[in-house]
């Protein structure tokens, strides 16, 4: 594998530089003095920060991109062997990395890193990690997979001192990185295009449980069904978090505010139980905030100032954000596009006050629909109303037989009222019509659904 000289900065080049974290590492390294550039399918938010910084960026993917004056290009795993700019690097014997690769080596750079991975909550609980991070004045790196308002975007450039990044499972992605703290919040069943079932999945955390040194440390959801399986001969420190005193974090006495708010007893960390309330909704969060103190208690972080900083935390985008209110109507975005997280958010959302609870859902990718549809189907019988959009493909191109109409007649056979339209004009329009004031409306998934509330905003 080609080995980045951070001592000597060269020119990179990445292949989608517009994606969340690819926009981040780009920066990073250009702060550090590399030449970086880049490509991407169009214009975005992103891109022109990146190009407001001096990077290049190229729109549309081209093989003339390629030039012989690029040390290295970077590719995402989205990136597929018959893209241009993928058969020009190869043709040209240009070095290649994985965006995983990538930062697995900027890992390397700092004093300790941390990787925070899971099924769900990886954005949340790294976001409520930066956030402690930050109020105790620690100048960390961060490297998040969403966009935190305390930094203005979704990377900060700090000391050399703490690294703090979400490892992603999807292509074993993780198993590149180089941790000396490793959180794993859950696993659970997804990403089932590239996993054989929940058994492969396992088995990837396990890996990742093994990178961590002997001087490192493994916090871990004890909930996670036989969770010593993963833990098993690790040399490292095993630290657990879940929902009583068995493990060695946990919250007590939770209660919720009249706005749906958490509130709870930290237990843990050889000090006494400290109350914590929360501005997030949802149990889910609860135990990402249990998870992020657990860190910040390895990292000699007073308990206090944990304590302030997730209270101050307000959320990272697109994870229950609030949109806005139109006519009465409270609008609410959401990332989750898996089973669990659906009914996780939408019984968060139950507690807010509200007279019919909508949720308009776009299912996220044909292979994830297909797997669970069903799951599907019965986590969306939590709302009151439910409206499907078009699946979002992403990066995949056969349907394998499946669309949103398949889901909706699993929820109404559930005795739900499903409707579905193909199109978000058609979707706005109807939620328009039969929205009244009083009502919740949450839009869900992983796509670009959060332009329907948007619109609904604007209108």
């Amino acid at each position: 594998m080609y080995q980045i000289d951070f001592s000597h900065p060269s020119s990179i080049y990445f292949v989608g530089i517009g994606g969340i974290s690819m926009s981040g590492l780009a920066e990073l390294l250009f702060s550090s003095g590399f030449k970086v550039s880049g490509s991407d399918r169009s214009r975005s938010a992103l891109t022109e920060t990146l190009e407001s910084k001096g990077i290049t960026v190229f729109y549309g993917q081209r093989a003339e991109n390629i030039t012989s004056s690029i040390d290295c290009v970077i590719f995402t795993s989205a990136i597929g062997p018959d893209n241009p700019e993928f058969i020009a690097a190869h043709e040209q014997n240009i070095p290649c990395l994985t965006r995983a690769q990538l930062l697995g080596q900027i890992m390397k750079q700092y004093d300790t890193p941390i990787a925070i991975s899971g099924t769900h909550g990886k954005t949340t609980t790294t976001s409520m990690l930066s956030e402690i991070l930050l109020r105790a004045d620690t100048d960390p790196t961060l490297s998040i997979g969403g966009i935190l308002k305390a930094i203005g975007g979704n990377m900060r450039i700090g000391g050399r001192k703490l690294f703090v990044t979400e490892a992603c499972e999807y292509t074993n992605s993780f198993l590149s990185f180089f941790p000396k703290i490793g959180v794993i919040l859950n696993i659970e069943e997804d990403h089932l295009d590239f996993f054989k079932d929940i058994n492969d999945i396992r088995n990837s955390f396990r890996r990742f449980a093994r990178l961590l040194p002997a001087d490192g440390c493994l916090i871990i959801n004890a909930q996670i069904p036989d969770y010593r399986e993963i833990t098993k001969g690790l040399p490292c420190r095993v630290v657990t978090f879940g929902a009583g005193p068995e493990a060695d974090y946990y919250p007590a006495d939770i209660t919720y505010d009249q706005s749906g708010h958490p509130g709870f007893l930290l237990c843990g960390g050889n000090v006494p139980p400290t109350k914590v309330s929360l501005q997030v909704f949802g149990e889910h969060n609860i135990y990402n905030a249990v998870a992020a103190a657990a860190a910040a208690d390895l990292l000699s972080v007073e308990r206090s100032c944990t304590v302030q900083a997730l209270h101050d935390f307000t959320g990272a985008d697109r994870r229950f954000e609030y949109k806005g209110t139109i006519g009465g109507v409270t609008i609410i975005d959401d990332y989750s596009h898996h089973p669990t997280e659906i009914a996780t958010a939408l019984k968060a959302a139950s507690r807010i006050s509200h007279r019919t609870l909508w949720c308009v859902f776009q299912p996220h990718t044909y292979t994830r629909t297909k797997a669970f549809l069903k799951e599907f189907a019965q986590a969306l019988t939590l709302a009151d109303k439910v409206v499907l959009a078009d699946i979002y493909a992403a990066r995949e191109t056969d349907t394998l037989g499946i669309s949103s109409e398949n889901l909706q007649k699993e929820i109404q056979a559930l005795g739900k009222e499903c409707y579905y339209f193909p199109s978000f004009d058609e979707i706005e329009n109807f939620l328009l019509e039969n929205c009244i004031n009083g009502d919740l409306l949450i839009t869900m998934g992983a796509g670009d659904v959060v332009k329907i509330g948007e619109n609904l905003l604007g209108k």
